[in-house]
Formats: structure tokens, C-alpha cells, sequence
């Protein structure tokens, strides 16, 4: 008997060019490798329609984003309220398939009472009120700062109605707990993020420069670039790149102020990937603890040493692949030790022993498939 799927997005998740998108992505296609029948309803506000997504779905349905004005609602956080279309209502109520809602985001059906009795699984991306205080904590727009506050305000009481409106999936074991903690979450479980890679290939041997990478526009990533810079290789004479998406033009000129930082804007996946490669150390603090963070993965699946913080790495399984400092000092002291240490062998068969483990396409879609049926 054939099983069909409806998977609610709130991107399109087509390119895979940022984090975001990955386990969207690639959740899809494992999905379709084991042959269920997606019918995929994305929204769209800028990426556009993709047909490489009619490749594993039946059918793939565009809706626009209610952005500005439009989509504010004052008893709903943005996120939720600038996604609530009738016409996706609608599609859903045609038949009795179940609804995988990807993200806080698209978990407007939840308050219609019309869909209480259809199995309806919501995938949690990260907590979403504390990814929204510490971006407020990491901008230095006070515009920004209140509005990422006020969502934050919204997001705490919105995630605690509906913490047990359906059966929650999450990407990280202590996102689990805080859930259960702050919300009396009682139907919630653990599923890795689904990935494009499925072995460590990372280089042994020593690489040439130290790596920051990220989607340079969030706030949160713009403050770790700063940091770096201004605290980490202020007077430490190792080469940095600094490399993402968007980077404002003051970080670009901060880039640039010592001979050995510099700041590659905007690369393609391609050179992105390379980077990641060649580079000698991955170097990815983090401010946020929430979720689970596709950079870091992708470091340690392609990237030689990876120094991260506390934040970065707890409760995520992956301390033991990652060299951990909390402040200037201690990063400075890591990466003197690191940057002429070649990446051997055994640390390889670690991160073989752990991460495949883990982050197993078919493994985890089993097991989706198996909660929802």
C-alpha cells in the first residue's frame, strides 16, 4: 500500500546553499528513496520554483510569503503569522495523508481545530525563542535588538501551546529536554538532521589557514566573525579567512585590517566546500546553543581540526570530535597548539566511529516513517 506524505516547508528547499535547507533537502530525497509519495508545499519569497524538487515528490506547491506589514500579527510571532495561507489549508484538508510541518514556522495548522484529528508530526528546528533572544543579544541594530526581543516574547508563549498539540521531532537531544523542561513536552523525540554527506572525508596531514565560515547576514554569525577578529587574531599572526554569505561592509573592512585576515564574500557551494577542505582548522564559535549547527558537521565530515565552544557542541554527542575553548585565551592557546599539528589517523577513525553512526540517511528515515505509520 502506497504511503503518501505531506511535508509543509517554510523555504523552498532548493539550492542547498544555505544551513538551513540541508535537512529540508535531503530529508526529502531520503524520504522518496524509500518510497513515499511527497506532495510538497513550499514557501516562496525570493528562491523561486525549483524543478529539481518534481523529481522526488508528485506534486510541489508555491505560496507566497506574507512579508512587512502584511504578515504582523500581534498575537502570533512573524515567523508563524507571515506563513498562514488558506489555500495551504485547503490543500492539506483534501485527504487523510499525514503532515510533516517543517519548522515552528509552518505550524499555523496546528490552531484549526479542523486539523485535531489528523497525525500531523512537527519537526523542531531549533527552540526558537532562545535562537531569537540571543539574536537580539548579538545585533547592534536597537531596531533589530526590539524586534528580535518582541518575537523571542511571542515564540515563549506560542511554542508552549502547541509543545503538545502533535507528536515533535527534534533535531537535538537538548533542545528535548528544554522542551520538556520549559514546555511539559510529552511526546517529543530525538531525530538527527539529514545530510549530504555519508562518510568522513576529511584530509590528513596540515592545510595552509584557519576558517570561519557562515551565512555572514545572521546577526549571530556576523558577531562570531567579529569576535574572531577582534579578540582571537587581534595579535595572533596565523592567517583567518573569514567566508559567507552577505557579509556587511563593516565586517569587510575589519577583514582587512590586519595582513593575515581577509574575507571571501559570497562563495559558491564549490568553493565553499574547498575551503572547508584545505583549510588547517575549522574554527566555529557559536552563541546560540539551541538546535544543531550544519556548519560544524560539515567541518568535521570534510575539515581537518575543528575548535569550537561550549556552546557550539553541548549535548550534541560530537564534544569528543571538537577541540573546546571558552574564551580569547583559551582559542588562541588551541589553535597555537593546532595550527602545525598534522590532522593523523586516529583522529579520522574517531570521527568515523561517531558521526556515520548518527547521521544515517536511511537509518533515520526508517525511523520517521516508522513514528508517522
Amino acid at each position: 500500500m502506497e504511503k503518501h506524505l505531506h511535508i509543509v516547508c517554510l523555504d523552498v528547499p532548493y539550492p542547498v546553499d544555505y544551513g538551513g535547507v540541508f535537512d529540508l533537502f535531503y530529508k526529502i530525497v531520503s524520504l522518496h528513496e524509500e518510497g513515499i509519495k511527497i506532495h510538497l508545499h513550499c514557501f516562496e519569497y525570493g528562491r523561486g520554483e525549483q524543478a529539481e524538487l518534481e523529481k522526488y515528490c508528485v506534486e510541489v506547491k508555491y505560496y507566497p510569503r506574507r512579508k512587512g506589514h502584511k504578515g504582523v500579527s500581534y498575537q502570533l510571532p512573524y515567523i508563524v503569522s507571515s506563513r498562514a495561507n488558506d489555500n495551504l489549508l485547503e490543500n492539506l484538508l483534501q485527504d487523510d495523508y499525514p503532515i510533516l510541518l517543517e519548522g515552528v514556522h509552518c505550524s499555523f495548522p496546528l490552531l484549526d481545530k479542523r486539523f485535531e484529528k489528523k497525525k500531523i508530526i512537527l519537526r523542531l528546528h531549533n527552540v526558537e525563542y532562545q535562537y531569537y533572544r540571543h539574536l537580539s543579544k548579538s545585533t547592534r541594530s536597537l531596531f533589530r535588538k526590539f524586534y528580535y526581543r518582541h518575537e523571542s516574547n511571542l515564540l515563549k508563549k506560542y511554542e508552549a501551546s502547541i509543545a503538545n498539540k502533535c507528536l515533535i521531532v527534534a533535531v537535538s537531544p537538548q533542545d528535548i529536554e528544554l522542551y520538556k523542561e520549559k514546555f511539559g513536552a510529552k511526546n517529543i523525540r530525538h531525530l538527527p538532521v539529514f545530510l549530504p554527506f555519508e562518510e568522513v572525508k576529511a584530509r590528513e596531514g596540515i592545510g595552509c589557514f584557519c576558517l570561519y565560515h557562515g551565512n555572514l547576514s545572521v546577526a549571530e554569525n556576523d558577531k562570531a566573525a567579529r569576535w574572531l577578529l577582534n579578540e582571537v587574531f587581534n595579535d595572533l599572526k596565523i592567517p583567518l579567512v573569514i567566508a559567507g554569505k552577505k557579509p556587511s561592509s563593516k565586517l569587510n573592512k575589519l577583514a582587512y585590517r590586519k595582513k593575515h585576515t581577509c574575507l571571501v564574500a559570497d562563495p559558491s557551494p564549490q568553493e565553499m566546500q574547498d575551503m572547508i577542505s584545505k583549510a588547517q582548522i575549522n574554527i566555529l564559535p557559536s552563541f546560540n546553543e539551541t538546535g544543531i549547527k550544519l556548519k560544524l558537521l560539515n567541518a568535521l565530515f570534510n575539515g581537518r581540526h575543528c575548535v569550537v565552544n561550549e556552546p557550539m557542541v553541548s549535548g550534541t554527542g560530537l564534544e569528543a570530535t571538537c577541540h573546546c575553548g571558552n574564551n580569547a585565551d583559551a582559542f588562541k592557546s588551541i589553535i597555537v597548539q593546532l595550527y602545525n599539528h598534522p590532522f593523523a589517523e586516529e583522529e579520522m577513525r574517531l570521527r568515523k566511529n561517531i558521526l556515520p553512526a548518527m547521521y544515517n540517511n536511511r537509518k533515520n528515515a526508517e525511523l520517521l516513517i516508522q513514528w508517522i505509520w
